[in-house]
């Protein structure tokens, strides 16, 4: 990489030292992450849920920050059109069915006596975020959204599959796929674009990429907070080359482990800063294979 964007490089690690030292980095979350708690529905039918149902659903909605209240079963998305993304994770429901059962007691007239039975069954369904082909009950935009060319090369270069819906940014190396919040959600096309580098960088672990190595360390969950430096400033490096700003995504969490890791490990934010450049060298260097711009 040529030297000025090297020397950028340096800055902006050294910005992030200060902050970090000063400790002037508090997380704001650059989307709207609104979630709709409503009674629990089912998309297809429209029952709502009851019981049980109403507290474990919105528990998982919590949980994995999904946007919608509505839920249906595989074959329900399928029914109307819409498909469960591979690799997504089913939240489990229960119900009661009823049966008679023979006792060995007789009634006045010597016929025998039933009782009712409740069993408890168990169902999966799928939140809507989890559904691809079909819209959310609410498709009001929430903000305005214009597209910047230079950073859409970078996301269509790094030939990366990137999903969208809920209220959470997240890279899964299993599938290795990318999911981020609706871009109506960010309240910049700049925060997006942030946003959805910061997970490209994490991408770039995987073994036909970088082939990142686990960073070893003996501070509780070290290695992810080390690997949320990469990809932070891996985001910031690739931002700042192609002359954008945004709201870094990081959380408050992640701040915390960094400072553990530092303190553990005075040079880990420059081995940090060393494997977020060769991060961002790649997805500046996957656009040279697309073709160029009209």
């Amino acid at each position: 990489m040529a030297s000025n964007n090297r020397d950028l490089c340096q800055q902006i690690t050294n910005r992030l030292i200060e902050s970090l030292e000063q400790d002037t980095c508090p997380w704001q979350c650059p989307w709207d992450r609104t979630q709709t708690f409503d009674i629990p529905v089912n998309k297809s039918t429209g029952d709502v849920y009851h019981g049980m149902n109403v507290v474990q659903f919105w528990a998982y909605q919590a949980e994995r920050r999904y946007s919608t209240a509505h839920w249906l079963t595989y074959k329900q998305a399928q029914q109307l059109g819409g498909q469960v993304r591979k690799g997504e994770r089913a939240t489990p429901g229960v119900f009661y069915t009823q049966f008679e059962k023979a006792t060995d007691q007789v009634d006045d007239n010597g016929d025998p006596v039933t009782e009712q039975v409740r069993v408890v069954r168990g169902f999966k369904v799928f939140n809507l975020d989890q559904v691809d082909g079909l819209e959310p009950p609410d498709t009001r935009p929430r903000f305005g959204f214009e597209p910047i060319s230079g950073a859409e090369r970078v996301l269509a270069g790094a030939g990366i599959s990137i999903r969208h819906g809920g209220a959470r940014a997240c890279y899964a190396p299993g599938p290795d796929t990318i999911t981020l919040p609706d871009r109506n959600r960010f309240t910049t096309a700049n925060d997006y674009y942030a946003t959805a580098i910061h997970e490209l960088t994490h991408a770039t672990a995987h073994v036909d990429r970088c082939n990142r190595p686990r960073y070893e360390t003996s501070v509780t969950d070290g290695a992810y907070a080390f690997e949320e430096l990469v990809a932070e400033l891996g985001s910031l490096f690739t931002m700042a080359a192609l002359g954008l700003s945004g709201e870094v995504v990081n959380h408050d969490s992640y701040i915390a482990g960094w400072l553990r890791v530092l303190a553990e490990d005075k040079r880990a934010i420059f081995k940090a800063a060393a494997q977020a450049e060769t991060a961002h060298q790649w997805l500046i260097g996957c656009l040279d294979t697309l073709p160029q711009a009209a």
